[in-house]
């Protein structure tokens, strides 16, 4: 029988697995690869030229995530080419892109190896077989008297590039299933290799959106209504048209946008705007607010649930039972390179130079508001400075379109970190409550968990079917999302809202409840999504159980960990490391194990108390993430999530007042810095199963594990984000 949720997920409001065949709808679409004269396009992926290099289209984007080494890797081991010669390129739009998990051209969801690990590599395997297979005919010998190294193909004491049989190779049909190599034959994947994006990254050759540079370029900055929703009633540009530089003053959806030769006047100029704003609902909302309005939805029995089990004989069962509620705030990406984009249109086609996480969706984008064909929008995607799932919202491409329309002029559209911190897209805040009980044994007889909060799917329908749907009007568009509110409102559960907080544990009698309340803060996700609030909830929940049944924090974890052996093995190898650490009396230990993205992580830090604040001295890392394709990405995402997660855990919180977010930078939005950052130790399982999720997994852990520690360090139970000691 077909649940709710998976009604919801099949309908496509959720998934958007029923988008791909709206948006590419030719059989015939041309491959957006560079025209090399007497190159070789295999496919979509690889493109062999007649100077023997071999060109990879990557599709996914790269955003330090290390998918631009990943992902060659793959092709590398299949066509046997090494890795310092392959080319990289970043792939344009196109059908053959798309992340099936999204159902469109999507860089998200920790998804990117797992969905390529084998596809991508049957790609190279089976154009590596078509190589041999022309060269056994240029050369007349059997197909298996040769063998490939370096993109040569050899034949007894000779050898030959592949570009000498890229002629016969056009000719032949591709193969579908040459044999991949088995893992004992591995060169490059598991391997420790230097990343082939480093070079480029370290020395500023590397291209960025904020990098790209046309001539004729002008600078756009735009002012935004500062509370959310807001519209232009009127505006004065007077004194912003008397700064020199300026060419253009223009209103468009979002706000007035000024335009100049450079960045400095335009930042200048729209600071001397006077805009009369329309003011929306959300001017009367403030932070208090909106944790009281969660509060009293948690109280009421209102909301969506599901169960497993008997919740009330588990609750029989239980010796012992605790109730607690958790508090985790919006939060913001504050990616280190602030959202941009470049739009030149002319004669009828549009050029988009941009880093986004969605290059299929950004087409759309400029296509919808420069009133064009897809077809005639090309996609130049650059390196990413920080996605988070940020850049996934792309209110800027469409911002840069209007302004590019309206002002004739090839525009770079410029973002500042106040725009993105005060006026950009959000993590949803939470409240949760927990109520669990515990039996004589020390396993969880009862786990009733509720969240109240914002929905993410609303938000997605409205910022990215625009851009998929192109030709359906935005009345259509905003019917949609409007919809999807009133489902999730009272007939289905949104899993991005509440994943992991009823996951990991022996839970034999489980409920979850979900209470959608929407104050219209545009919302997006955030990294690792749902489980950067759960997880707190869940993990502190579990410490506190095992302190109330007396046993250790692993011993408890790992009594209720009996049908997840996974999560149990990185536990166990946690332990035995921090078996062997020397605690100090002003330091104490803290421990947090969660799965997501597919992936199993358990971290312990190491904590102490400097003058009132919480200080994160050392933390271990275990995970398993299935196949490793090179472990000192896996290790730089597990220390990236761990910083990312300690700066939500410890400062991470946006202050709401007359709808108005307070803080604007760095100094009051503050991230970790250098001389607070602990030291990192991260194992990695070793695993046959196929790759899963390294982005994103390592965050959800930290906090818990931090507040966790916290109390065994003072006894003072910490039930709210940012952790903070009273």
């Amino acid at each position: 029988m077909l649940s709710r949720r998976g009604f919801f997920k099949a309908a496509g409001i959720v998934g958007g697995g029923l988008l791909v065949a709206y948006y590419f709808n030719s059989e015939d679409q041309p491959l957006p690869l560079k025209e090399i004269q007497g190159a070789f396009n295999a496919n979509a992926f690889l493109q062999i030229t007649p100077q023997n290099e071999v060109v990879f289209y990557l599709p996914r984007d790269e955003m330090g995530q290390g998918v631009y080494m990943g992902l060659s890797t793959l092709v590398a081991e299949e066509l046997d080419v090494d890795l310092n010669t392959l080319k990289v390129q970043f792939a344009g739009v196109h059908e053959d892109y798309v992340n099936s998990d999204f159902g469109a051209q999507v860089t998200g969801g920790s998804s990117s190896m797992r969905i390529h690990y084998r596809p991508l590599r049957q790609v190279a395997a089976n154009t590596r077989e078509l190589i041999l297979q022309a060269a056994a005919q240029d050369l007349s010998v059997p197909r298996n008297s040769l063998s490939t190294n370096n993109v040569h193909v050899f034949h007894e004491t000779k050898s030959y590039p592949f570009s000498d049989f890229i002629a016969t190779a056009q000719t032949l049909e591709l193969p579908s299933d040459a044999p991949l190599k088995p893992r004992a034959e591995f060169k490059y994947i598991g391997k420790e290799i230097a990343r082939n994006d480093a070079l480029a990254k370290s020395t500023g050759t590397a291209i960025y959106g904020a990098d790209v540079d046309i001539p004729d370029m002008h600078y756009a900055v735009l002012s935004r209504c500062p509370v959310f929703g807001g519209s232009v009633k009127s505006y004065d540009a007077t004194k912003a048209k008397a700064i020199a530089g300026v060419s253009d003053v223009v209103q468009i959806d979002n706000g007035v946008a000024v335009v100049a030769t450079s960045f400095w006047p335009a930042k200048k100029a729209v600071d001397l705007l006077e805009i009369e704003w329309d003011m929306p609902e959300l001017e009367g909302i403030n932070i208090e607010r909106i944790q009281a309005d969660y509060r009293d939805a948690i109280a009421s029995d209102e909301g969506d649930s599901e169960a497993e089990g008997n919740i009330n004989l588990g609750f029989e069962a239980a010796s012992e039972i605790l109730e607690r509620e958790y508090w985790a705030p919006y939060l913001a990406h504050a990616p280190m390179e602030p959202m941009n984009a470049v739009v030149s249109i002319a004669d009828g086609k549009a050029q988009l130079w941009s880093g986004t996480q969605s290059p299929q969706v950004a087409q759309g984008l400029v296509a919808r508001y420069a009133d064009i064909d897809v077809e005639d929008v090309t996609v130049h995607s650059t390196f990413l400075g920080g996605g988070f799932g940020r850049r996934s919202v792309l209110t800027h491409v469409a911002e840069a379109t209007q302004v590019a329309l309206a002002t004739d002029k090839t525009v770079k559209l410029m973002w500042t970190r106040e725009h993105d911190i005060q006026q950009g897209w959000y993590r949803p805040a939470s409240l949760m409550k927990i109520r669990a009980g515990v039996d004589e044994r020390g396993k969880i007889t009862a786990w009733d968990a509720a969240r109240a909060g914002a929905n993410l799917t609303p938000d997605m329908i409205r910022t990215t079917l625009p851009g998929v749907m192109v030709g359906v009007p935005k009345r259509a568009i905003n019917w949609a999302a409007n919809t999807s509110a009133g489902v999730l409102d009272g007939w289905a559960i949104d899993p991005s809202s509440i994943e992991g907080l009823i996951d990991d544990y022996d839970l034999p009698n489980k409920q979850i409840r979900h209470i959608s309340i929407d104050h219209k803060m545009p919302l997006t996700f955030w990294r690792s999504v749902g489980h950067s609030y759960t997880a707190f909830a869940k993990e502190s929940m579990i410490d506190e159980l095992a302190e109330t049944a007396g046993l250790s924090p692993i011993e408890f974890r790992l009594r209720n960990l009996q049908n997840n052996p996974r999560l149990a093995a990185t536990l166990k190898k946690m332990k035995s490391v921090t078996d062997g650490w020397s605690i100090g009396n002003e330091h104490a230990l803290g421990v947090a194990a969660h799965g997501s993205f597919l992936s199993y992580v358990s971290q312990a830090v190491d904590v102490s108390i400097e003058q009132g604040k919480i200080r994160v001295n050392r933390v271990v890392c275990v995970i398993d993430c299935g196949q490793v394709i090179n472990p000192d990405i896996v290790r730089g995402q597990m220390e990236g999530a761990i910083m990312y997660g300690l700066s939500a855990a410890l400062f991470g919180d946006l202050d709401i007042q007359g709808g108005r977010i307070k803080q604007s930078n760095f100094h009051d939005y503050s991230i970790l810095r250098m001389d607070e950052a602990p030291s990192v130790e991260v194992i990695i399982i070793d695993s046959d199963e196929d790759p899963t999720g390294v982005g994103e997994p390592g965050l959800p852990p930290i906090a818990p594990a931090v507040a966790n520690a916290v109390f065994q360090l003072t006894r003072q139970r910490l039930w709210s984000l940012p952790l903070t000691l009273t």
